[in-house]
């Protein structure tokens, strides 16, 4: 399912049984389409592929294995069922920095060489392309229409201004040589515990990967920026003994049934607190910095915390919780609850699921993945994830073809991404099922602004 989570493409190999062990289902599986940061980095990206940090740097250079993976890129010419290749990213905050300032690591750019290519225009960046169609026999009512374009597109491409990129800004988000040295440290001991290292009164070592995710928006640096926390830790700084990955199956160990581990909600929300304290930090940074207009980059962006499963028991998506801070400069509500499946049930009030049915105090003490008791009911809770993902692209400028899928050089608004939007056309596999398709095409117009 993870890799999967940002494709929406079906994995191959398949298998239909979500409790399968085979070794290739289970472990080795990768989707078949890139993912979505790389299908919007190759239209907006200058270097065409999105900043993708692992924080803690999980999985070393070459980044996670195909079971925790969410960032795939097809590899051009690959065939229509060949799988995507895992895109490893930069695990460690210096090798970011080193692309922003030039200061760090081989091969780095010049301060001076960065600070020029900051400052290129929308039209430098497609000139080769623009010089071609200006070669052609036009009208001048065409010409006309040229230039306003260019003009026009040179302006709504420097919202955010290079005036936000001064040499003391990142001094003043804590990105000092020491701080970003110590994050980017990860000793082996047992004891250590890197995203919960103190680095400054107000920042950890995960902090310090939404402070290089801040800089490389301030400075235009790369509008598809993407941090994946560990798919599993033991976050000994919070004072837990038991894997993330197991706790939240409510166990100590990889079991899908047995004995709850002691405290086992507790510990679950004490992970999930931990997690919100760092988006509501990334939130804040990037809240701090102001535009000439008075907006703030917050005001400009869409920051989106996604979680791998809404139930780890159960191992299901349905009531997925998605938040999101910032509007985009605009095109969506903030402030506000969304019940994006209301189309399905009728009701705004959100379904609250059974995540909390197993291991309460007072229980039988007992914890069971595979009756599939906890999590939420399918036929609730199941508006497809597609659609919003529309809208992200759509109020980030990304195109569509004629049918409305993200493509280059394309006029339309997306209104399709992915294989399906119904989860059971990814039974068997691609084009196993028959009609599989996107059935409901188009945005979620609820969350739009004016809506």
């Amino acid at each position: 399912m993870v890799g999967s989570f940002l494709t929406l493409q079906p994995v191959t190999p398949n298998s239909n049984d979500p409790f399968s062990f085979a070794q290739d289902t289970k472990f080795d599986a990768r989707p078949v389409g890139s993912s979505l940061d790389h299908v919007i980095a190759q239209q907006l990206s200058p270097s065409g592929t999105p900043l993708f940090m692992r924080v803690g740097n999980t999985g070393g250079s070459n980044g996670e294995s195909a079971q925790s993976n969410i960032s795939y890129l097809k590899a051009a010419g690959a065939g229509p069922t060949d799988p995507a290749d895992i895109y490893p990213g930069l695990g460690t905050p210096a090798l970011v920095f080193s692309m922003l300032t030039g200061l760090f690591g081989p091969g780095a750019t010049t301060p001076a060489t960065y600070a020029m290519t900051r400052g290129q225009r929308v039209t430098d960046l497609v000139k080769a392309d623009l010089e071609s169609l200006e070669r052609f026999d036009m009208s001048a009512a065409d010409r006309n229409k040229l230039e306003a374009w260019k003009a026009l597109v040179n302006d709504t491409g420097s919202v955010m201004t290079s005036s936000l990129c001064t040499s003391d800004l990142p001094t003043s988000l804590g990105a000092t040589a020491d701080n970003i040295s110590t994050a980017g440290t990860y000793p082996t001991a047992s004891g250590s515990d890197i995203l919960t290292q103190q680095i400054t009164a107000d920042l950890d070592g995960a902090d310090m990967y939404s402070v290089m995710a801040v800089l490389a928006t301030a400075c235009n640096f790369n509008p598809v920026i993407v941090l994946k926390y560990p798919p599993n830790y033991i976050f000994k700084g919070l004072g837990l003994i038991n894997e993330s990955e197991n706790v939240s199956r409510r166990a100590n160990n990889a079991n899908l049934t047995g004995l709850c581990t002691p405290h086992a909600l507790a510990d679950i929300l004490t992970i999930d607190n931990y997690y919100a304290s760092k988006f509501a930090k990334l939130a804040s940074l990037l809240d701090g910095i102001k535009n000439a207009d008075g907006s703030t980059l917050l005001d400009n962006t869409a920051t989106v915390w996604l979680n791998h499963f809404s139930d780890g028991l159960a191992m299901n998506t349905n009531n997925l919780p998605i938040v999101q801070v910032g509007g985009c400069g605009g095109y969506f509500k903030t402030g506000w609850t969304v019940n994006v499946d209301t189309q399905n049930t009728g009701s705004p009030t959100l379904s609250q699921g059974n995540s909390e049915a197993q291991c309460q105090p007072g229980g039988d003490g007992m914890f069971n993945g595979l009756t599939q008791e906890t999590g939420t009911d399918p036929s609730v809770a199941n508006a497809p994830i597609n659609k919003y993902f529309y809208n992200l692209m759509n109020a980030l400028g990304v195109k569509a073809d004629a049918d409305g899928f993200p493509a280059k050089g394309g006029t339309n608004e997306v209104s399709r991404f992915g294989y399906s939007d119904l989860t059971t056309d990814f039974n068997g596999g691609l084009g196993a099922v028959a009609g599989a398709s996107i059935h409901n095409p188009g945005e979620y117009t609820a969350l739009k602004a004016g809506s």
